[in-house]
């Protein structure tokens, strides 16, 4: 059952990750056209910036999402590989909580900040006046993902202390070196 819900959540952060890739695709050229354009026609799309900003807003959630899924994840493991595997495991379950109880509460926050935008029906304060509910959806879709990525990561490595130290590493640790070789491995065609 665990693998399944695995299998779906890894798809889905997949998707949310292709999707997230072409917006900033369609940034960059958005971007392109408005530097060109001012260049050569002294002409403005106007609201570009704003947009981008947006974007970038709206696809972190399924960054997040993506990243803590394929165990991506900044971490500062000089020291963690030194340790002893149970005092590895203990440190990565301890990790895997925090960042579901930090996961949740940014879902949570953008929540209450959709809320509000809603019932004030709030604008941007900019020439376009974008309803801030449209940015702040697509915000809160992506970071309610990376909540349930995450509070579901660390079920898994709660449920794993039970089958040992190697088991909770493999779900909450960074990839080891071979995971990460063989990974490379798997992308070339």
């Amino acid at each position: 059952m665990l693998d399944r819900v695995h299998a779906f959540l890894e798809g889905t952060t997949r998707l949310g990750a292709i999707l997230a890739g072409y917006a900033l695709l369609g940034l960059a050229l958005a971007i392109c056209a408005e530097i060109a354009l001012r260049r050569l026609a002294n002409f403005s799309l106007q609201g570009v910036d704003e947009v981008g900003g947006y974007v970038l807003a709206g696809i972190s959630g399924f960054a997040f999402a993506f990243g803590l899924m394929q165990r991506a994840h900044t971490r500062i493991d000089i020291v963690l590989r030194l340790m002893p595997a149970w005092g590895q495991a203990t440190l990565n379950l301890l990790a895997a909580v925090i960042f579901a109880g930090i996961a949740v509460f940014m879902a949570v926050r953008a929540h209450a900040t959709l809320d509000r935008s809603l019932q004030l029906g709030s604008l941007a304060s900019t020439p376009l006046q974008t309803p801030l509910w449209i940015p702040q959806t697509i915000w809160l879709v992506g970071l309610t993902l990376f909540a349930v990525v995450a509070v579901f990561l660390a079920f898994r490595a709660v449920v794993a202390v039970f089958e040992g130290t190697r088991a909770v590493n493999a779900i909450a640790g960074p990839p080891t070196l071979q995971e990460e070789i063989d990974a490379e491995r798997s992308d070339r065609p």
